[in-house]
């Protein structure tokens, strides 16, 4: 018994010791109600742990009556999967929900700077790192998100200074400004409570461009008092929420 417990003991140390395979972070916009069947291809094709929320899309209204379509309701998808499936499943969920199709959707990846050993163990797994697995640099990196958050009521005009920079689309998300007395105090600013936020995905060389834009006509100097930041992207499976096509080629 001693034995076996001695063992057992050993095998979790080495077990631990093992590398784990780094996690990605995977957000798809898509039609409301399509994040169920990218549950369904995740469980399918790899080990994901994902969280759904309600978006907004920002089609203008023109658009939305030549097309037909009454809502621009989207579902966010945010999802932690292994990196060493990661080109595989963006092919999958590209083809699977046609997202080479404009107004389809688009799905994309972030790196991750540390995440959850007991989350990563169960995402991942203990696998040493495969061929499959690219380390991105800021050089090759073609995309970046751009969030920005702003007063409730001034998402429009957000969207369309950055429409005036280059930006093709954006996601619109709720939210609550939370506990920032102290930021707004040292800072001198004063942050709205109910927020939005806009998420607009774009190639890496009009990031600068939408940003000033964004600053200039919504940022903290005015009355939208918005925040931005840019988050760096690897990986991108759509046509048309970036400007331009998918980088994930057809196997």
């Amino acid at each position: 018994m001693a034995e076996k417990t001695l063992r057992r003991r050993r095998g979790t140390r080495d077990a631990a010791a093992r590398p784990l395979s780094r996690v990605k972070l995977l957000i798809s916009i898509l039609t409301a109600g399509d994040d169920k069947r990218i549950a369904e291809i995740l469980r399918e094709h790899t080990t994901a742990l994902s969280f759904t929320f309600p978006g907004t899309g920002t089609a203008r209204s023109s658009v939305l009556d030549y097309l037909g379509i009454g809502s621009t309701d989207k579902a966010v998808v945010c999802s932690l999967i292994p990196e060493r499936d990661e080109m595989r499943i963006l092919h999958e969920i590209r083809t699977k929900m046609s997202l080479y199709l404009v107004g389809k959707g688009i799905s994309f990846t972030l790196p991750l700077s540390a995440v959850s050993r007991i989350v990563a163990g169960g995402v991942a797994g203990a696998a040493e790192k495969t061929t499959e697995e690219e380390d991105m640099t800021e050089e090759t990196r073609k995309y970046d998100l751009i969030v920005a958050a702003v007063a409730a009521g001034n998402v429009d005009e957000a969207m369309e200074a950055a429409r005036s920079a280059g930006a093709a689309g954006g996601t619109i998300l709720r939210a609550r400004s939370l506990g920032n007395e102290k930021i707004e105090q040292l800072a001198g600013i004063t942050l709205q409570n109910e927020q939005e936020l806009l998420l607009i995905l774009t190639r890496r060389e009009s990031r600068l461009s939408i940003m000033q834009a964004l600053s200039d006509r919504v940022g903290l100097k005015t009355a939208a008092g918005g925040v931005l930041f840019s988050l760096p992207v690897d990986h991108v499976a759509g046509v048309g929420a970036a400007g331009g096509e998918t980088d994930t080629q057809e196997e």
